[in-house]
């Protein structure tokens, strides 16, 4: 299940927005939530960091904890470096897609369109978040969405990645290639998080 509590609140404990509203929260609140969330806090251990990173690649992507170890697993049994298998696995979702072409404005909302049927991939609809996306497929808002204002402003807001390819008029975007650690907008360690499941 999706995390559905106080995104700003969730921002400020991990450090890092989570939504673009939350952003405007953190850079004037960027201390931990609660009364005591402006002293320092005391030397964190090594299984506090690996949760802590673990916890913001959780909620960057808003995936459940069952989906993140599914995609751990996933990374691990593949070829090729495990942190970058495992981000690659997870931004090759249908709703990290849909963040990325700029189709939404936080992957909460992502999520939800998603869920309501308003996307197509390869001319099929898709209300599955987790859907696993191959290079070269296309995603698409159906037809009778595509008049909804919240596509037209969130595309108007958006900066694509090199590995998405948009087309606004059409409000179609194509995944061209899996891309590498650098190029993935998510604030993370990445190996920490392996190393965290691999315990």
């Amino acid at each position: 299940m999706s995390y559905r509590g106080p995104k700003a609140k969730k921002s400020r404990r991990l450090g890092v927005a989570v939504t673009p509203k939350s952003q405007r929260y953190l850079e004037t609140r960027p201390t931990a939530p609660g009364q005591h969330g402006n002293r320092r806090r005391q030397k964190t251990s090594d299984y506090g960091r690996q949760l802590l990173e673990k916890q913001k690649l959780r909620f960057q992507y808003n995936v459940s904890e069952k989906q993140l170890r599914r995609a751990y697993a996933k990374a691990s049994a593949s070829h090729g470096s495990t942190p970058d298998v495992l981000i690659q696995v997870l931004e090759s979702r249908l709703d990290s897609i849909v963040l990325r072409a700029g189709f939404a404005r936080s992957i909460f909302a992502a999520r939800q369109y998603v869920g309501h049927g308003h996307f197509l991939v390869n001319g099929k609809k898709v209300d599955i978040p987790s859907y696993q996306l191959k290079v070269g497929d296309e995603v698409e808002v159906c037809l009778q969405s595509k008049e909804c204002d919240m596509f037209k402003h969130s595309l108007g807001l958006a900066t694509q990645p090199a590995y998405v390819t948009v087309t606004d008029r059409d409000f179609k975007a194509r995944y061209t290639y899996q891309p590498e650690r650098e190029e993935i907008p998510v604030i993370c360690d990445v190996p920490t998080v392996v190393e965290f499941y691999s315990r």
